[in-house]
């Protein structure tokens, strides 16, 4: 089994989640008492709030870019950044490193496709719905991609980072992403990328009447086919 290198922290709550669904794979495809290889490396989300909110994006590459190689001194074979948005830097770690570097939109595009649809919606961070990194990373494999109105893309970054960064889960703001998801599907969306991997701790298929792509779950699910991939 190859050991999966975990860059997380940011938030530890979909750390937590991300570290949870790796395991249970393993468990689920190999049986008994098996459990994944994995080594974390948990960053302050402090440190790396402050870069995205004022925009020093090249300081945020090298800070993860720096404990992406620590990670494959350490022995990862396989590495994960355990966040969507920090995806905008995800060149700055691939060229750390030398393993692979497996990238969450390509492993979410691919199961969209496998899945018949082409005209999605993505749920993130205002980063990740409004900069062009994932965007573009989902058009690349064919899609089309729409993104909340202002105000609904307000609610749906406010509720992540005032309430489920701090593990903070309501009922209200379920109801507020179930709008949310209802007007983009009225606009055209056949399916909902939930691209941020809290939002999966806060809504799942129950509540959009079109497919959802989990990405937390399908990038776990890429990894452990790398750590189990025979070769």
């Amino acid at each position: 089994m190859r050991t999966i290198g975990m860059l997380g922290g940011m938030s530890w709550e979909s750390t937590a989640e991300y570290y949870r669904l790796v395991n249970t794979s393993v468990r689920e495809r190999l049986g008994g008492v098996h459990s994944a290889r994995v080594l974390i490396d948990s960053l302050d989300f402090a440190d790396v709030e402050v870069l995205q909110s004022t925009g020093r994006w090249p300081e945020a590459g090298e800070l993860l870019a720096g404990r992406a190689a620590a990670l494959q001194r350490a022995g990862a074979e396989v590495l994960l950044l355990c966040t969507n948005t920090m995806h905008e830097v995800i060149a700055a770690v691939e060229q750390a490193v030398d393993v692979p570097v497996l990238h969450i939109a390509d492993v979410t595009a691919a199961a969209v496709r496998a899945a018949g649809l082409s005209r999605i919606a993505l749920l993130g961070t205002r980063f990740t719905m409004e900069r062009p990194f994932y965007r573009d990373r989902l058009a690349g494999h064919g899609l089309e991609v729409l993104v909340p109105d202002e105000a609904d893309r307000a609610t749906v970054h406010d509720v992540i980072y005032d309430e489920l960064v701090r593990g903070v889960v309501t009922e209200t703001s379920r109801a507020a992403y179930r709008d949310v998801i209802a007007r983009l599907v009225a606009r055209g969306a056949t399916g909902i990328v939930l691209g941020c991997t809290e939002i999966e701790l806060l809504v799942g298929p129950a509540d959009s009447p079109v497919p959802v792509f989990p990405t937390t779950r399908l990038h776990t699910e890429a990894a452990v086919d790398f750590a189990l991939a025979d070769g």
